[in-house]
């Protein structure tokens, strides 16, 4: 229901958009032009308004601070059953990886009016939920030995944040993008194909952005991957294996490392910065939805229900 009122939101937006840049059209009279034939003359279009009401977008953000609460209290009610931290497996990281998906949407919501990415965010976490009932579904099982120790709080927790953040910055490299497009038409003087972008905010700020938020889950990320070398040593007496898993979180931070450094130290900017976040993005989904299913490794007892 959340994602239905934010998608009407941009679809009031993109209206809004294209009312205020078509140009209005009247007819000259006679008398205005001194007798003759009465001619269609083009007027400027209108100066947009200050800030549209946004009554789509209010439900949506109720919606989802309802659906939020509902969220938190069946990871909680997981969390019970089990007797233990609710993100053991598949089923309960995607569980609890959605939920700080909006928490970090609606935190950085209070201080940056990010409404525009409602239905992607609320849309994104509906269909990682179905897929994870859908695919990943386990019942309330113990915890394997390996994964008896504090470092599953620490170690798989910050790398859930880390992930809600990466999911926020990726979608505002994508939107990103996308106005880098729109920009280039208008420049071209060809048509606009998604007058909606004309309503958020410029290509540069959405970069800016997608920096800062990015800066935050790389933090996280490094966290993990000490975290996991130390975990590492605790239940298999090394730091390092070249275990798939292990692997793959060392390729994401070294992308991420090298978006970061890039865009920081070498003026690295524009659409090549953003598929550069984004391809960091697809390593975390990849990394996720195949490494843990069809990867053989000391991680596999995270990955799809058995038997």
């Amino acid at each position: 229901m959340a994602f239905i009122a934010f998608a009407l939101d941009l679809a009031r937006r993109s209206a809004a958009a294209q009312a205020v840049s078509a140009p209005l059209v009247r007819e000259e009279s006679r008398a205005e032009r001194g007798g003759g034939t009465a001619v269609l003359v083009a007027e400027p279009p209108a100066a947009p308004p200050s800030e549209p009401r946004r009554t789509s977008a209010r439900v949506g953000l109720a919606l989802t601070v309802v659906a939020l609460v509902l969220h938190a209290g069946a990871v909680v009610l997981r969390g019970v059953a089990a007797g233990r931290v609710p993100w053991a497996n598949m089923y309960e990281f995607s569980m609890t990886g959605t939920l700080v998906m909006v928490l970090v949407f609606l935190g950085v919501l209070t201080r940056i009016d990010l409404r525009f990415l409602g239905s992607v965010i609320t849309g994104f976490v509906v269909l990682l939920l179905g897929i994870a009932t859908v695919g990943f579904h386990v019942e309330v099982s113990p915890l394997q030995p390996a994964l008896q120790s504090y470092w599953l709080v620490l170690h798989v927790l910050v790398a859930i944040l880390g992930t809600g953040f990466f999911t926020l910055a990726a979608a505002l490299s994508a939107v990103q993008l996308l106005q880098v497009r729109r920009q280039r038409q208008v420049d071209a003087g060809r048509p606009e194909r998604l007058k909606l972008l004309a309503t958020v905010p410029t290509a540069d700020r959405l970069e800016n952005l997608a920096y800062r938020i990015s800066v935050v889950g790389f933090i996280l990320w490094t966290f993990t991957l000490i975290a996991g070398a130390i975990w590492a040593d605790h239940a298999w007496g090394r730091y390092w294996g070249w275990d798939t898993k292990e692997v793959w979180t060392f390729i994401i931070w070294v992308v991420y490392a090298g978006y970061l450094h890039a865009r920081a130290t070498l003026g690295w900017r524009g659409t090549g910065s953003a598929w550069l976040n984004l391809i960091g993005y697809a390593c975390i989904l990849f990394n996720f939805g195949v490494v843990n299913v069809f990867f053989k490794g000391l991680h596999t007892y995270s990955g799809l229900p058995t038997g």
